[in-house]
């Protein structure tokens, strides 16, 4: 299964080792946890970084890491949905406690690389979780990175 992110270059090589959730929390994990937030798709990924940035100026030297994953993506989804039908309610909610139990206990479980989960930003569409400490971790075949950039129309005045 492939799976992308976006990343200033400099962490690239890092991209996949989930430092920058161990350091701040984010949907699935409080700071401390190792998790490595990934899409199922390369423009599912820039919106999903997008969100977090500030909008007035496109941040210089974005790379895309794309990842090839050793696990069956029709398996992984099954289990994606079924999570998502048990979610609470207001599980968008920006640090929302639930949530990060789930990633939490998933993560300290161990039991698979990888965890499907919807994207709170588009319906419909899925993310995938990572647990780098995962002994299939060191299976992820990892593409090189690639310059990414955004459409300047997402970062002009709207105002008008």
């Amino acid at each position: 299964m492939r799976v992308w992110r976006i990343c200033l270059k400099r962490f690239a090589e890092a991209a996949f080792l989930g430092e920058g959730a161990r350091l701040f929390s984010g949907r699935w994990n409080p700071a401390g946890v190792p998790m490595v937030y990934t899409a199922t798709s390369l423009s599912l990924a820039a919106i999903e970084f997008f969100v977090h940035i500030e909008a007035d100026a496109e941040p210089e030297g974005l790379v895309s890491v794309s990842a090839e994953l050793p696990i069956d993506a029709r398996a992984l989804r099954q289990q994606g949905e079924h999570l998502l039908a048990s979610l609470p309610l207001d599980w968008r909610r920006l640090e929302h406690p639930a949530l990060r139990k789930i990633g939490t206990d998933w993560i300290h479980v161990g039991r698979s690389l990888a965890m499907m989960v919807p994207s709170a930003v588009i319906d419909g569409e899925w993310n995938v979780l990572i647990n780098p400490a995962h002994p299939d971790a060191v299976s992820i075949a990892l593409e090189e990175p690639k310059p990414f950039h955004f459409d300047a129309r997402m970062f002009k005045d709207r105002s008008l």
